[in-house]
């Protein structure tokens, strides 16, 4: 059953906010990224090929995940997930060819829930920029405008 009522605010625009009520915050976990060798494992199950030769949408995702430097994936944990949306995106390219093909109301709909369940799927390996701040990835932003602030306060104080 849903919970009812406005959801909880995020640690991190407590954090930001500067936590006036002065209620102890529990600690983030950051995740530190790991060296990323650009190198791209092979997929270990079938991907869909593309015409000509050239890989297919699912291959092509596969590739672009690994080689993309998001150090929080790891390859023994990560893999079947992120093979799972490939294989998701592959049968998007089938299902999006067989509607622009004359397919019906619901080829449509099928393709707008699976799109939707990709969206999350990726949100949840943290390719969102709302799950990316979950995870931390979002820090350097909030630096450079802590840097920018202090910046304009000691300009203000000089004048």
């Amino acid at each position: 059953m849903a919970t009812r009522g406005r959801k909880p605010k995020p640690i991190e625009q407590k954090q930001r906010i500067g936590n006036p009520g002065k209620r102890a915050l529990p600690k983030i976990a950051v995740v530190e990224p790991i060296a990323v060798t650009g190198v791209s494992p092979e997929p270990h199950r079938f991907l869909i090929h593309g015409v000509d030769g050239n890989i297919g949408p699912g291959e092509k995702l596969w590739k672009d995940i690994w080689a993309s430097g998001a150090g929080w994936l790891r390859y023994e944990t990560d893999a079947e997930m992120v093979m799972i949306i490939c294989e998701q995106t592959d049968e998007r390219a089938m299902l999006r060819l067989r509607l622009l093909n004359g397919g019906d109301w619901r080829d449509r709909a099928s393709l707008r829930a699976l799109e939707k369940l990709i969206t999350q799927n990726l949100g949840s390996l943290g390719f969102t920029p709302t799950d990316r701040a979950r995870l931390g990835g979002n820090s350097a932003p909030m630096n450079e405008l802590e840097a920018f602030r202090s910046k304009v306060a000691s300009r203000r104080a000089t004048a």
